[in-house]
């Protein structure tokens, strides 16, 4: 009864603080959109506009969800441009709609008013190189059907990037920890690599895991909330608030 006990006072001190604390904060923000029609979906202005860079460009992007499901989680998806080419292409899985939009928004567009933040950018040959296997991978996810969303623990548009991130490990890239079912795996496949193939992760459905990978870092996972550390670039992941150290992006 004693371990119990302790158990769930370390649960309630390494997830639940930090959840209670944030939740807070973010209910006392005055800048969080009522719903999707009133919040701002326009452009961030992180990337150049085609004509200006002829150069090949692949990012990852990651912005808070919306209304009260942004206390805990992002969104993530993914924009290619090849050389030369006259404009973006953004790849997302959403819970509504066709089962991977294309070009659904500005490719560094808001979410649900959210500035989005880049995971990774790659540019030059290295992103020419990646395009067509990131393509490959987003064609082969097999939860690409209506109906084939569970927001949580998954599958759902963070499994869909984690996948594409598996599929093309070249990308070097590790989805923020409060990207909400991003360890999503079937029951039937609990043991595996981590998406960027440096390290292992369990998965028990998406309810609890670990991960242990030299760019993923050593991450817990207790009901979609993510706590651990990063060794490589050095920070801590506190779950609800997500990482707090040096800048995980690679350029």
């Amino acid at each position: 009864m004693a371990l119990l006990l302790r158990i769930f006072l370390l649960l309630i001190s390494i997830f639940i603080f930090p959840l209670g604390a944030h939740a807070l904060w973010w209910v006392m923000r005055e800048d969080v959109a009522p719903n999707w029609r009133s919040a701002d979906w326009s452009s961030a202005k992180l990337l150049p506009e085609p004509s200006e860079a002829p150069q090949a460009i692949v990012a990852v992007y990651a912005a808070r969800v919306g209304r009260w499901r942004g206390i805990f989680a992002h969104h993530t998806w993914i924009v290619v441009k090849e050389a030369g080419a006259d404009r973006y292409t953004r790849y997302d899985k959403v819970g509504w709609g066709s089962p991977v939009r294309t070009n659904g928004w500005a490719p560094d567009g808001r979410w649900f008013g959210n500035a989005p933040h880049p995971v990774t950018v790659i540019e030059g040959e290295a992103a020419q190189r990646l395009i067509p296997q990131i393509r490959k991978a987003v064609a082969s996810y097999p939860y690409n059907s209506y109906g084939a969303y569970n927001a949580w623990p998954g599958p759902n548009s963070n499994t869909f990037v984690a996948h594409v991130l598996r599929a093309v490990p070249e990308l070097d890239a590790a989805l923020p920890p409060t990207a909400l079912g991003k360890d999503w795996r079937p029951l039937q496949d609990l043991v595996g690599l981590t998406p960027s193939r440096t390290g292992i992760q369990v998965s028990l459905g998406g309810y609890a895991g670990l991960a242990l990978g030299w760019v993923e870092g050593v991450e817990i996972d207790f009901m979609g909330l993510v706590a651990g550390i990063d060794i490589r670039r050095p920070a801590v992941k506190i779950p609800a608030w997500g990482r707090i150290g040096i800048d995980s992006i690679t350029w």
